[in-house]
């Protein structure tokens, strides 16, 4: 049950990664949320899995940083994927 709190976390993260990023009509809005939660929830599980409770701040930390790195590192990277794919077709099609 305490991991809702984490995943709610990496989706608020995700949601702010969303927002703050340019290019936001090449992407879904769950995406960044989905893949902040994602990579919260995997690093949450593993530090549980180590002994970290709710009271270890390294817990905290790592839930904020995770879904932050991945979600600023993987978003402009899918949105990069969409413009060239995007471009391509439009070469294609003689746009």
């Amino acid at each position: 049950m305490q991991i809702l709190l984490g995943l709610i976390l990496g989706a608020v993260v995700g949601l702010a990664a969303h927002a703050s990023l340019p290019h936001r009509a090449l992407r879904g809005a769950a995406l960044a949320p989905f893949a902040g939660a994602a990579a919260t929830a995997v690093v949450w599980t593993a530090l549980t899995w180590a002994g970290l409770g709710l009271d270890s701040p390294v817990l905290w930390i790592v839930a904020v940083a995770a879904p932050a790195l991945t979600t600023f590192l993987l978003v402009p990277l899918l949105s990069r994927a969409r413009q060239s794919h995007d471009a391509a077709d439009r070469a294609r099609l003689g746009l």
